[in-house]
C-alpha cells in the first residue's frame, strides 16, 4: 500500500497544527484592532497577557482539530490520501475564518465572545439574521474576504503538500515506526486539548481567562470557536448551568434570606408553604390624584443612561427624554436584568429576575406558566382592557403566546401598521410608526371610559439601524464608530417626543401614569467591571400628574426591572396580590439602599448582584470580586478588600437565585401552587 514516509506525514501535520495555531493568533489580532477604542483603557501588560493566555485557549481547538490527523498516522496508508485532509483542514479553517470575521462585530455588541445569544438568533429565525447582517454590516465585504482568506489557507495546505511527499516503504518493518510516534504524538494532543495544562482535574476552563482586572484583556484571551462550541454543548444542558445556584445553602435558608430582601412589613404572605413571595401588598397610601387610573409601560430598544443628561452626557442624544425628566421622577440608579430585549421583556413584564440557564424563558417549558406581573396584577385590580403595541412580528421570542398567556389580549405588530413612513429590511416599522399607531390604540381604549393598561416597545435602536429616508433631526457625526447608532438612539428619542406632544393633546393624557426603560443599555468604552456594569444601567422614569411634588424629581434607590410594576402598581394604593420578584421601591426604608441582580444574556456564566455603592461579581471558577462604583459623568469602579461585606452580598446573591430557580423548576412563580412545597 502507498504511504508517505513518517517524516513527511509528521511535517505536513506540524504545518496544519501552526497554520490554525496562527489563524487564531490573527483573529485574536482583529479583535483587538476592531475594538481598539476599548482596548485604549487597558494595561499593555494585561493586553500582552491576554494574546500569552489566549494562546492556550487556541491550542484547545487546533489539537482538537489534529487529532484525526494524528489517528491516521497509524492507517496503513498513513496521510496518503491527502485530498480528504487537505478538504477537513480547510473545512475547519473555514470555520475558524468565519468566527474570526463574525466576532469583532458581535463583540462590539455584546461586549462577550461568541456565545449561545449567537445561537438563539439563529434558532429564532435564520432569515431575519441574514437580513440584518447584509443590512447591518459590510457584509459582502466580510463575505470577500473570507472566501479569499480559505483560498489562501487551501494555496498553504497545497505548499506543504508539495513539500512532503516522501514515499517510504509500504513493508510493516517500515510501518513500526508509526506506533511510537503515533503515541508522543496523541501524548501532546491530549495535553494541548486540555489547554497545556497538566494539572489533575478539569482541564483549561472559562476562568482561566481571567488573568487581570481588565475585563476586555481577560475577553482577549478566550477563543471564539471556543466559547461558541461551549454554547453548543450547552444547549438544553439547563442543571449545568444553575446546578451550582441550586446547591448553594439549605433550601429553607434562601427561601428565608429572599423573604427578607424582598418582602417589606406591610406584605402578608398569602401561600407561605407553596409559594415563594406570592403576597398581598398594602401601600401605606395613594400617590397618584384621583383621577390618574390608566397604565402605560414604554420599553425603549437599548436606551442607555450614558447619553443620556442625568448621567453628564453633552452629546444631545435624547434632548426630548431629558426634557420629559423634568415632568416626572427619574429614577437614576437602575439596571436591566440582561442585556438582550428578551430578558428586558420577561423582567420588566412579569417581573422575574434573568437567571443562569434561563436567559431565553419566554422560549422554554419553563416560560409556559403564569407568572405574577403587569398583566396578571392590572387583570386583578380589575382593568379589561389592555393592549400590546411593537415594531415588529411578535412570533419573535414567542410574545404574542408568551404574553397571551400572562393575560395580554390585543397585539398590534407590524402586520397591523397601515401607511407606515418606513419598514425596516429587517425588524419592522419605524419607531414613529409604532408610537402613531399606539395613539391611536389609546385613543380608542380611553373611548371606553375605562381604565387601561398597555405596552409600548420600540424597536428602531438595534442593527440594522434603519431609519426613514426623511429625518428630523441631525445625524450624529463626531463619535466615530458609535455615529451610525448613536444617530439612530437620537431618532428613536425624537419618536418619543413626538408621542408625548401629541398624547398631551389628548383627553386622557392627565389620567395616565406613563412609566419609560430601557431594555438594556449598549456597548460603550468604559468597561466597569467583569459584568460591564454600564451596558446595565438603563433609565426609569415614572411621569403623571402629582407625582414629582409627592416623590421628588429624582430616587437613587438602587433597582431593577423587577422593581417596575410593583413600583407602579403601589402608586395606586390599592391592596393587590402578587408574585414579583422585586418591591415598591418607593416605599422601602430609608436606610435601605436598594439591590438589583442581573447577568449577561446569553451563555456568559457571569453574575452580579449591586447594592448601594457596592456591586459583588461572581465569575465560574474564581472567588467573587467586590468593587465600590460610582456612576455618573466619570464612571469608575475600584476592587475593595472587605471579607464580611462581599460574605454577606455573596450569600444574598446566591439566596435569591437558589429560590428563583427552585419556584421556576417547580412551576410556582404565579398565584398558583406548583408540582410541590418550597
Amino acid at each position: 500500500m502507498k504511504r508517505y514516509s513518517l517524516k513527511s506525514d509528521l511535517c505536513f501535520t506540524g504545518s496544519a497544527f501552526f497554520t490554525l495555531m496562527i489563524l487564531s493568533t490573527l483573529a485574536r489580532l482583529l479583535l483587538f484592532f476592531w475594538n481598539k477604542d476599548v482596548a485604549a483603557t487597558s494595561a499593555t501588560v494585561d493586553l500582552t497577557m491576554g494574546f500569552l493566555v489566549g494562546m492556550r485557549f487556541d491550542l484547545i481547538i487546533s489539537c482538537a482539530a489534529i487529532i484525526p490527523m494524528a489517528l491516521a498516522i497509524v492507517m496503513p496508508s498513513g496521510l496518503y490520501h491527502r485530498k480528504v485532509w487537505k478538504a477537513w483542514l480547510t473545512l475547519v479553517s473555514a470555520m475558524m475564518l468565519l468566527t474570526a470575521l463574525v466576532e469583532p462585530i458581535f463583540y462590539d455588541e455584546f461586549h462577550n465572545r461568541l456565545n449561545s445569544i449567537a445561537i438563539q438568533y439563529l434558532n429564532e429565525d435564520p432569515a431575519t439574521v441574514l437580513s440584518m447582517l447584509i443590512n447591518g454590516t459590510p457584509f459582502f465585504t466580510l463575505l470577500f474576504v473570507w472566501i479569499t482568506c480559505i483560498a489562501m489557507v487551501f494555496a498553504a495546505l497545497q505548499w506543504f503538500d508539495r513539500q512532503f511527499r516522501t514515499m517510504d516503504d509500504s513493508g510493516f518493518k517500515a510501518w513500526l515506526p508509526r506506533l511510537p510516534a503515533f503515541l508522543a504524538l496523541i501524548l501532546l494532543l491530549c495535553v494541548g486539548v486540555r489547554g497545556g495544562t497538566l494539572r489533575s482535574g478539569a482541564p483549561l476552563r472559562w476562568g482561566d481567562a481571567v488573568h487581570s482586572q481588565d475585563t476586555f484583556a481577560n475577553q482577549l484571551a478566550l477563543n471564539g470557536m471556543y466559547t461558541f462550541i461551549k454554547a453548543v454543548e450547552g444547549l438544553g444542558d439547563k442543571k449545568s448551568a444553575n446546578l451550582v445556584w441550586l446547591e448553594a445553602m439549605d433550601n429553607q435558608n434562601a427561601l428565608d434570606i429572599t423573604r427578607q430582601m424582598v418582602l417589606e412589613p406591610e406584605d402578608k404572605l398569602l401561600d407561605p408553604a407553596q409559594l415563594a413571595l406570592y403576597r398581598e401588598t398594602t401601600p401605606k397610601q395613594r400617590t397618584l390624584p384621583g383621577n390618574v387610573k390608566n397604565v402605560v409601560i414604554i420599553l425603549m430598544e437599548s436606551f442607555s443612561s450614558r447619553y443620556t443628561a442625568s448621567e453628564g452626557s453633552t452629546l444631545n442624544i435624547t434632548p426630548y427624554f431629558d426634557a420629559l425628566t423634568k415632568e416626572g421622577v427619574l429614577f437614576n440608579r437602575a439596571f436591566s436584568n440582561g442585556t438582550h430585549t428578551h430578558q428586558g421583556m420577561f423582567a420588566t413584564f412579569s417581573c422575574f429576575p434573568n437567571t443562569p440557564g434561563n436567559e431565553y424563558l419566554m422560549q422554554s417549558p419553563e416560560g409556559d406558566t403564569h407568572f405574577s406581573g403587569y398583566a396578571p396584577i392590572f387583570n386583578d385590580l380589575g382593568y379589561k382592557n389592555n393592549v400590546y403595541v411593537y415594531n415588529g412580528a411578535f412570533n419573535w421570542d414567542n410574545q404574542q403566546g408568551f404574553f397571551g398567556n400572562q393575560g395580554i389580549n390585543r397585539f398590534i405588530g407590524r402586520d397591523q401598521m397601515d401607511e407606515p413612513h418606513h419598514v425596516d429590511p429587517t425588524w419592522g416599522v419605524s419607531d414613529e410608526d409604532m408610537f402613531d399607531k399606539s395613539l391611536e390604540e389609546l385613543d380608542r381604549l380611553a373611548s371606553k371610559d375605562e381604565p387601561f393598561f398597555a405596552m409600548l416597545q420600540s424597536l428602531s435602536n438595534h442593527m440594522p439601524y434603519s431609519l426613514p429616508e426623511k429625518l428630523y433631526i441631525e445625524p450624529v457625526t463626531d463619535q466615530g464608530s458609535k455615529n451610525e447608532r448613536l444617530t439612530v438612539m437620537r431618532y428613536s428619542d425624537w419618536a418619543l417626543g413626538q408621542f408625548f406632544e401629541s398624547a398631551k393633546k389628548t383627553s386622557w393624557y392627565n389620567d395616565t401614569l406613563f412609566v419609560l426603560l430601557g431594555d438594556h443599555g449598549f456597548s460603550v468604552d468604559d468597561i466597569l467591571t467583569p459584568i460591564d456594569m454600564l451596558r446595565h444601567q438603563i433609565p426609569v422614569l415614572m411621569i403623571a400628574p402629582g407625582l414629582q411634588e409627592a416623590v421628588g424629581e429624582t430616587v437613587s434607590t438602587v433597582m431593577s426591572q423587577v422593581d417596575v410594576v410593583p413600583t407602579a402598581a403601589s402608586l395606586f394604593g390599592k391592596p393587590y396580590a402578587q408574585h414579583c420578584w422585586g418591591r415598591d421601591i418607593l416605599s422601602v426604608d430609608k436606610n435601605d439602599h436598594g439591590f438589583a441582580i442581573f447577568k449577561p444574556s446569553g451563555s456568559s456564566p457571569v453574575v452580579a448582584m449591586v447594592k448601594g455603592d457596592k456591586v459583588l461579581v461572581k465569575q465560574p471558577d474564581i472567588e467573587p470580586e467586590l468593587f465600590n462604583y460610582r456612576l455618573g459623568t466619570n464612571p469608575t469602579a475600584t476592587r475593595i478588600e472587605s471579607p464580611e461585606t462581599e460574605a454577606m452580598l455573596f450569600e444574598e446573591l446566591s439566596a435569591y437565585l437558589q429560590t428563583a430557580l427552585r419556584s421556576l423548576n417547580n412551576r410556582s412563580v404565579g398565584a398558583k401552587q406548583g408540582m410541590e412545597q418550597l
